[in-house]
């Protein structure tokens, strides 16, 4: 499987989604990073504390445990090791129906095909959106090197359904405003829009229904001049990663698809000298990256989610094994909604996409 990202520093993926354990192993990171491990935790619970779930002080968050490549608290140079355990991992599970039956917006039947069978599809295995848990393990990582260097990353949450919270401004977004997304249950601007946001995936979860969204992410204090063209762009980075997580189905960067509806005139960001002799844009439809290398304006994406594949309704389907049509009842509706996860995740994978870009840019270690 390709669960290997190679960029500078690598990330390998292992585990499945119910098996006994998930993880992750970073290489080539610099050694000497302090890895402030109360706040990596805090990232982590990010991801991993549900909005839609009553707070329960019982409820043990995942923290991955590490094994390898840190010695007090500082990366030692070889490769850094984390894992840890599943919930469910190695309950005996009735694979009978699951190996033959295409749950749909599910990747049983891809999966299927490509490796004969024989992959571990309880909980979706290692296709499971659970194997963006580790992959935020190495993004709190890498955002932390770029915290202690003054860049700041930021995900909100633009939209579940059609209930939209206000974007930051693509020129003028802050370290502060990045921050304060971090408090509260959803990522958003508005608490108001947030708690609509809630309310409505729980009126479309009691009715056996999902939902999906938008997400909107940020990096500010990005110098100008990191990243390389063609095939090595910031851009190409970022997607890569950002692709890698389940459920995410679209991507564009600064204005996006809107430039197609330009004019040339009208697209183009007008460069300037602000008053304090930094070169700046007046917009920033390009969203930080000219040429697959960073301008020095934030770097800005957004990013589309869809709704969770389980439903609580009877879907038509098939059984590929023997070739006949089926009818799916799931049980309930056990994940309403990807997005405030997948927040976190791209959050993440950002993160790391800059880091692994960076190493190249002259006294960032």
């Amino acid at each position: 499987m390709a669960s290997i990202w190679n960029h500078r520093i690598s990330i390998s993926l292992f585990g499945e989604a119910e098996g006994p354990a998930i993880g992750v192993v970073l290489d080539n990171l610099p050694p000497g990073e302090y890895v402030d491990l109360e706040a990596l935790a805090r990232f982590m619970a990010r991801r991993t504390h549900s909005p839609f779930l009553p707070d329960d002080p019982n409820r043990q968050p995942d923290y991955p445990q590490v094994l390898s490549g840190l010695v007090n608290d500082r990366t030692t140079g070889s490769p850094l090791c984390a894992f840890l355990n599943n919930p469910r991992g190695g309950q005996e599970v009735d694979l009978s129906r699951l190996s033959r039956i295409a749950r749909p917006g599910h990747a049983d039947y891809t999966g299927a095909m490509r490796y004969r069978g024989f992959a571990d599809v309880r909980g979706g295995g290692h296709l499971s959106e659970r194997m963006t848990v580790p992959l935020c393990f190495a993004g709190a990582v890498c955002q932390q090197m770029l915290e202690r260097r003054g860049i700041y990353v930021g995900a909100q949450i633009t939209s579940v359904h059609n209930i939209k919270d206000r974007p930051f401004s693509q020129t003028d977004v802050t370290r502060e405003d990045l921050l304060k997304l971090r408090s509260g249950k959803l990522p958003v601007r508005s608490r108001v829009q947030g708690r609509k946001m809630l309310a409505d995936i729980q009126n479309a979860s009691a009715g056996g229904e999902t939902l999906g969204g938008t997400i909107a992410c940020y990096a500010v204090n990005v110098p100008a001049g990191v990243g390389s063209p063609i095939f090595e762009g910031l851009e190409n980075s970022i997607a890569q990663l950002v692709f890698g997580i389940p459920g995410v189905r679209g991507l564009e960067f600064g204005a996006g698809f809107e430039t197609a509806k330009m004019t040339g005139s009208q697209c183009n960001d007008t460069f300037y000298v602000d008053d304090r002799g930094h070169v700046k844009t007046v917009t920033n439809h390009h969203g930080g990256i000219l040429g697959g290398i960073s301008s020095g304006m934030p770097i800005c994406l957004a990013v589309a989610v869809k709704p969770a594949a389980q439903i609580g309704k009877p879907q038509p389907t098939v059984d590929y094994s023997a070739l006949k049509n089926e009818v799916l009842q799931s049980e309930g509706v056990p994940h309403p909604c990807m997005v405030p996860e997948a927040a976190v995740s791209v959050e993440a994978a950002v993160c790391i996409a800059l880091v692994s870009h960076l190493l190249d840019y002259p006294n960032f270690i």
